[in-house]
């Protein structure tokens, strides 16, 4: 057992814990564990900062199915978790809460997970990919380059490999969600190698991929609809509760970091600052400043987009500043957060409209009286959109997609500022008194007017100058020599230019009012 001293007490680890994929998503310090054929137990003791220690058994599944043909190898499921086994207890509220403390980890084994969406087009017509295109190219990739096949109904909608896996948003966007590494350079090696590995046999099929944060000409309409049964679901319910739900799910692309906690405290720590400088991360990757051929008046239509998808899901989330926040206060959150689904026997059963509180309680009414397993929990938590969202660890959502530096980039301010202690705690005491109003106004400005956002005496560029500085120190202490990693972004709090700005200056420009050019100034 590994001891992870936390403020109040320890939070004890099992070296072996069991940590089930979630969702397409690849965590750091996750282990995938799709060849596990029956139920594994693993025993978490956890100190939360309010009570004494108690053990909780933590009940993981995954019955993932595999055939062989050949030498390729069919991942018979795309489901974030396998078909779970019946319930036979009901689900404790500290079974929850030892779910999201089971992330916690000695510093020597935090990773670095990255994640990055794009789109493909015909490099003829600048037409969104259709489905069969999407299905070739993976084929393409996986029998060039040793990827096994991840199916859903005989289709192919993913491919794994090793920790890496690839997968498909709703509209088709491209999704590489990476291993977890210990170094940025191991991180921009991920992502030159995928890269390669798409343009190899993209090129041939006469498809390009584009590194913006939302899809500059075409209309939603235009976009094809990946054969995924949860994203059927998700697109049902999405007009019921906000405008913009099916443009986030259609016409988006991001880039994220998702990094690792030492401990409850810890966790709280990174957190708070994660959300309260989320606004400058999407600052500096802002992205997405067309729509349908035109300016959309935003300098990150991603970013806007999410402030009118779901409001039950979304946001600042402003009870991570309260004193009494915990992983218990996360989980109390998340219960009350409406579901999408529940997967069993390899379908997906809309259970919108009930809520995850519901159904421990045994009172779905698609499912009466069933019970939930952790991995109906586990398949819950990546439903919900915060700009920072907690699994097993802490997720950076505020970023748009853009070429491959800035993929680089996003994971490099994230790590120089939370993964050294001198650097995190600076953030806490520079943003200490910044109150729930200004996070939220920066939330809500800084996708319209990006670093020139106005925050007390001055703007936004001028607290981005001292955060980055922050940021390249902390890569510095961290001794890997990973500063250059920052210089995509370094030129941009320089000049207080946005990329999406200097794209509106080409469009105004150069480029004749036509977005057609970025197709070639973003292509990776």
């Amino acid at each position: 057992m590994a001891l992870v001293s936390q403020a109040g007490g320890t939070c004890s680890v099992p070296s072996g814990a069991v940590c089930s994929k979630t969702g397409n998503k690849a965590g750091p310090g996750s282990v995938r564990n799709l060849e596990m054929s029956k139920m594994k137990e693993t025993y978490v003791s956890f100190c939360s900062r309010s009570k004494s220690s108690e053990k909780m058994l933590l009940r993981s599944n995954d019955n993932g199915k595999r055939s062989k043909r050949g030498r390729q190898v069919i991942v018979a499921t795309s489901a974030p978790t396998e078909d779970a086994a019946v319930a036979t207890e009901p689900l404790t509220k500290e079974d929850l809460i030892g779910y999201l403390a089971s992330g916690c980890k000695p510093k020597e084994k935090w990773r670095i997970g990255t994640e990055h969406e794009k789109f493909g087009f015909e490099v003829n017509t600048l037409r969104p990919m259709k489905y069969e295109q999407i299905a070739e190219l993976l084929n393409g990739i996986a029998e060039r380059f040793d990827w096994e096949k991840v199916l859903e109904n005989d289709k192919i909608i993913g491919l794994k490999q090793g920790k890496q896996s690839i997968s498909l948003e709703p509209g088709g966007q491209f999704e590489l969600s990476g291993a977890p590494l210990e170094t940025l350079h191991q991180t921009c090696a991920e992502v030159n190698s995928h890269l390669y590995q798409v343009k190899a046999v993209a090129e041939e099929m006469g498809i390009g991929f584009l590194g913006i944060g939302f899809q500059p000409k075409w209309a939603r309409e235009d976009i094809p609809i990946m054969p995924k049964g949860r994203y059927d679901i998700m697109r049902n319910y999405m007009p019921k509760v906000g405008s913009l739900g099916l443009d986030m799910m259609l016409r988006t692309c991001t880039v994220q970091v998702n990094l690792d906690f030492y401990s409850e405290a810890d966790m709280i720590r990174k957190f708070r600052a994660g959300l309260a400088l989320q606004p400058i991360a999407t600052a500096l990757f802002a992205n997405s400043p067309f729509t349908e051929g035109k300016p959309n008046g935003f300098l990150s239509m991603r970013s806007h987009i999410w402030t009118d998808t779901d409001k039950d899901r979304t946001g600042m989330l402003p009870f991570v500043f309260d004193n009494s926040f915990g992983f218990e206060q996360y989980v109390d959150y998340a219960l009350d957060v409406p579901m999408y689904f529940v997967y069993r026997n390899k379908k997906y059963i809309d259970c919108t409209g009930s809520t995850f509180r519901d159904f421990v309680a045994g009172k779905l009414p698609r499912l009466p009286g069933e019970l939930p397993t952790l991995n109906d929990w586990e398949n819950h938590l990546t439903t919900i959109f915060p700009e920072v969202r907690l699994k097993r660890y802490l997720e950076m959502r505020g970023a748009d997609g853009g070429p491959w530096r800035r993929l680089c980039a996003l994971p490099a301010l994230w790590v120089g500022l939370l993964y050294d202690e001198e650097s995190l705690q600076s953030v806490l005491d520079m943003t200490a008194d910044w109150t729930p109003e200004e996070r939220e106004m920066l939330r809500k400005k800084v996708p319209v007017t990006g670093l020139k956002t106005p925050f007390r005496d001055g703007r936004l560029k001028h607290v981005t100058e001292d955060v980055l500085k922050l940021a390249k120190d902390g890569l510095e202490r961290r001794g890997y020599k990973e500063t250059g990693f920052l210089n995509a972004v370094a030129e941009v709090v320089q000049t207080g230019i946005t990329p999406a700005e200097k794209l509106l200056e080409l469009y105004h420009g150069e480029w004749g009012q036509s977005v057609d050019p970025v197709f070639k100034e973003l292509l990776y």
